[in-house]
């Protein structure tokens, strides 16, 4: 860390939603209140929806189900959970993630160290119109997201049931 960083708490409706192209967002905890350590983020995910498949080089990622049926995919492996599971992304490793349910989903995304607030500040930064995913896209490439594929309804048609992941809980 850079500089010390100073104890806080966010209160359930302090901080603003914003819109994303797969429903709205929060930051609860950015890189600067975190001395970069982590970001962590509130999603709500429309039914069907999730983001294309893309990878970070630069950090880790978290997905906790706050409420929702999700499925992920990591690599070569498609996972299923609902509210309350978990699922990790590691950095490098290409993912995506989908809400197979009938209603809107959240999740809470921790990433490690922080930053992927400035993808969604630079993207929410842009003019309203078309071109939503082309700037999505490159707001993500200056923070070193790369998209490498479409999102999981157009890539991995929805099973009727998709296997939970392994469980590592032993």
């Amino acid at each position: 860390m850079d500089r010390p960083v100073t104890p806080f708490v966010v209160q359930p409706d302090e901080r603003p939603w914003t819109p994303v192209p797969t429903g709205t967002a929060r930051v609860r905890a950015d890189s600067g209140s975190t001395g970069g350590v982590l970001t962590v983020m509130e999603f709500d995910i429309a039914p069907g929806s999730g983001p294309a498949l893309h990878t970070h080089r630069d950090d880790d990622e978290v997905w906790y189900v706050l409420a929702g049926d999700f499925r992920f995919k990591a690599g070569d492996a498609l996972f299923h959970t609902s509210t309350g599971g978990l699922a990790f992304g590691p950095r490098g490793v290409p993912h995506a993630f989908q809400n197979v349910g009938n209603g809107p989903g959240r999740l809470l995304v921790v990433t490690a160290p922080g930053g992927l607030e400035r993808v969604f500040a630079q993207f929410g930064a842009r003019p309203p119109g078309p071109g939503e995913l082309a700037d999505l896209a490159a707001a993500g490439h200056a923070h070193g997201i790369e998209i490498v594929g479409p999102p999981l309804d157009a890539s991995d048609a929805r099973p009727e049931r998709v296997h939970p992941g392994p469980d590592v809980s032993t």
